[in-house]
């Protein structure tokens, strides 16, 4: 297993706006409906799961993203940890276990 964080949006806002939350919200559905653990925040979507199955995620991501306007922008990074599952959770966990207080 594997931990897959990405951004993807368009290069250019469709309406002028600077805003890009529609289209993240179609790359956000395509995540969505795959059935993988995935964990949203204000950057990125990080996504558990093998590699030959995530990979066909976020490129479906990047092609709803495409719909919105005629380049993409994807940034992507991989922790991966073979033998290793439920990373997205007891990854954050163990870091919460060394601070003496959680600021949440």
């Amino acid at each position: 297993m594997a931990l897959f964080a990405f951004s993807v949006a368009p290069s250019v806002a469709g309406d002028g706006s600077g805003s890009v939350s529609e289209a993240v919200a179609d790359a956000v559905r395509v995540v969505r409906e795959s059935g993988l653990p995935y964990e949203l925040t204000s950057m990125f979507t990080t996504v558990e799961g093998e590699w030959d199955e995530v990979m066909p995620v976020v490129r479906a991501a990047c092609d709803a993203v495409a719909a919105h306007g005629p380049r993409v922008s994807l940034v992507l990074k991989a922790d991966l940890r073979p033998g290793h599952t439920d990373q997205l959770r007891t990854k954050v966990e163990r870091v919460r276990a060394h601070l003496t207080e959680d600021p949440r």
